[in-house]
């Protein structure tokens, strides 16, 4: 049986190489936790924003923020409930328990469970980690923008890694940045693949699927990767960074 890693193909930073730099973080969990877990009667619930649909405008759309958000995202939830039927054991895990576990789960499910979970904590990250007028923008500071300089040696290199990373993915996908044990690292993957199949902890990511943009910004992915980091939410992100590690 392949590994997690050959399972899904991961692909770290632009060109296949990693970026990486050693940082020891703290454990813990994002409030409310991303992706949430099942309802105590089963069954994963799609998770409110944490702003109105207009917030992030002029950068993301209202429109689509209400398609991805209500549309999209919902579709995940709804699949990922449907795949679990029949799993009452499987159904009351959170999603990042069923996608630490992807290779263990039966192999009837297991491409739902990777498709869907994957979207359904995907998007629920990527809500959290973005913020309109006030909150979005700007640099990180703290533990997190030291530990982005000392793997990339500044905050612009950083973002020329993760744009390089969203850039460069071919078709529908997302780029992260990640901490992978003790390192940040640049990771893309395909479709809705999670970096958590492979213990790969999401700190920010983009999400480069055409639905996140395409009514704003048509084929122009690049003008949509520059305008996404007005809304980055770096206080969250900082959360998350200190949350992430052991």
């Amino acid at each position: 049986m392949p590994s997690r890693r050959e399972f899904l193909g991961s692909v770290v930073a632009a060109g296949g190489a990693a970026v990486v730099g050693s940082w020891g973080v703290r454990a813990a969990r994002a409030e409310p936790p991303p992706g949430g877990g099942a309802t105590a009667a089963g069954g994963f619930t799609l998770p409110p924003l944490p702003y109105d649909y207009a917030a992030l405008e002029p950068h993301i759309d209202e429109q689509t923020m209400r398609i991805h958000h209500g549309k999209h995202h919902q579709t995940y939830v709804d699949k990922l409930n449907e795949a679990l039927k029949g799993h009452a054991d499987l159904a009351s895990m959170t999603v990042e328990g069923l996608l630490a576990k992807l290779d263990t789960l039966p192999t009837e499910i297991r491409a739902a469970v990777n498709n869907h979970g994957g979207g359904h904590s995907n998007h629920s990250i990527f809500w959290t980690i973005m913020g309109g007028a006030g909150v979005g923008g700007g640099e990180p500071d703290g533990d997190l923008a030291s530990a982005i300089k000392s793997t990339f040696a500044s905050f612009d290199g950083f973002k020329d890694s993760l744009a390089k990373a969203a850039m460069g993915r071919f078709g529908s996908g997302w780029a992260w940045l990640c901490l992978d044990g003790d390192k940040l690292v640049i990771d893309s993957r395909a479709n809705q693949d999670s970096p958590l199949v492979d213990g790969i902890k999401p700190i920010v990511g983009i999400d480069v699927w055409e639905h996140a943009y395409y009514l704003k910004y048509q084929n122009r992915r690049a003008d949509y990767v520059t305008a996404w980091w007005n809304v980055v939410n770096w206080k969250e992100a900082a959360s998350r960074f200190g949350k992430a590690g052991g």
